[in-house]
Parts: structure tokens; sequence; C-alpha cells
């Protein structure tokens, strides 16, 4: 497999069982039968190791969502396409994982709260509203819809295969995989 000329992110932001993660498993083979290496950064996954440390208040999204981005930058430097699958609810660490990665594909998946609840196999949703966890991402705590997002996904109207083809399209569209546009255009 060869690298493309430049690496970039796809940092696919939603409400918790938005499907970011379900979408990021339908672009990596995509990816890789383009000729270019591509990992799969899953919140919760990195959570477990990377971010083991950190909770779920405000301060600890963000630093879970900087380490995300200074592991993003590293595999994208290298001609890799992290896909990173991270709620990150924050408009600001969204910014700043923009600043430190620099080439970077805003992807909104955009699905309501009533189908992020239906499709929640974790009943997150379910303890918060019971009052069992606290800070839960669109229950208790915001999550700041993207301003200008480079792509936007209706998971509503798409399945997971026809989500990754629309994104793979915008992206053609768009120029990333020959280089992309320039930094600091969008």
């Amino acid at each position: 497999m060869t690298r493309g000329p430049k690496g970039f992110c796809i940092w696919l932001t939603g409400l918790p069982s938005a499907g970011k993660t379900t979408i990021g498993k339908e672009l990596v083979p995509r990816l890789e039968a383009r000729g270019w290496f591509s990992d799969l950064l899953d919140g919760d996954e990195i959570r477990l190791g990377l971010s083991a440390d950190l909770g779920f208040d405000r301060k600890s999204r963000e630093t879970h969502a900087a380490r995300v981005a200074f592991l993003s930058k590293l595999l994208a430097r290298n001609g890799s396409i992290p896909i990173v699958a991270l709620i990150s609810p924050y408009r600001s660490s969204r910014a700043q994982a923009r600043a430190t990665i620099g080439r970077f594909v805003e992807v909104y998946v955009n699905t309501p709260l009533d189908v992020c609840e239906v499709r929640d196999v974790k009943g997150l949703y379910k303890k918060a509203r019971a009052g069992t966890i606290k800070e839960m991402t669109g229950v208790d705590d915001p999550y700041e819809t993207p301003e200008h997002p480079e792509i936007v996904v209706e998971t509503q109207q798409m399945s997971p295969s026809q989500s990754a083809e629309f994104i793979i399209g915008e992206l053609d569209r768009q120029g990333w995989f020959n280089g992309g546009p320039a930094l600091g255009s969008h």
C-alpha cells in the first residue's frame, strides 16, 4: 500500500450513538482501496488507554480531544488518514483539533437526539434520564453543533455504507485526495 501525497484527518463528530464509529468502520476499507493508510481512532477505545485517567467533565473532555488531536496530527503528517470518531461536543475543542492537526475535515454526523436514544445499545441515555449518570452529552451537557463543517451526513436518510460513500464522494469533490484545500482555507 502506498501513502497518499499528504495525510489529513477525518473528524466525525455528533451526539452519542449518532453512528460515528459505524461510519468510521465503513470508511477504512474504502480509503485503503484507494491506496491510503487509515486508522480508526474511536473515542471510547482511546479513552480506555490513552485517556483512562480522565472523567467526563468539560475539562476532561477537552483534554481527551486534545490527546486524540495530537495522535491524529502524528498519523496525518506521516501520510495516513486518521478517522476520528469522537463526540467532541464543544466547538472550542474541535477548533483546537483543527489548529493542532492542520489538515482537518470536520464531518458532522447529524442524527436527531430521539434517533440516537433508540440506537443506544449501551443504555447511556436511559441511565442519564434516570439520573444514574451525569454530564451526558445531549441530555444534561450540551452538544454544540458545528457551524461550518466540511461535510454533513444525515444518518436518518442514509445507511452507514451510504454515509461512507457520501463522505468519500465529498472528499473527492473537495480535492482532499489530491492534496486538499490549502491550510487555513476553511
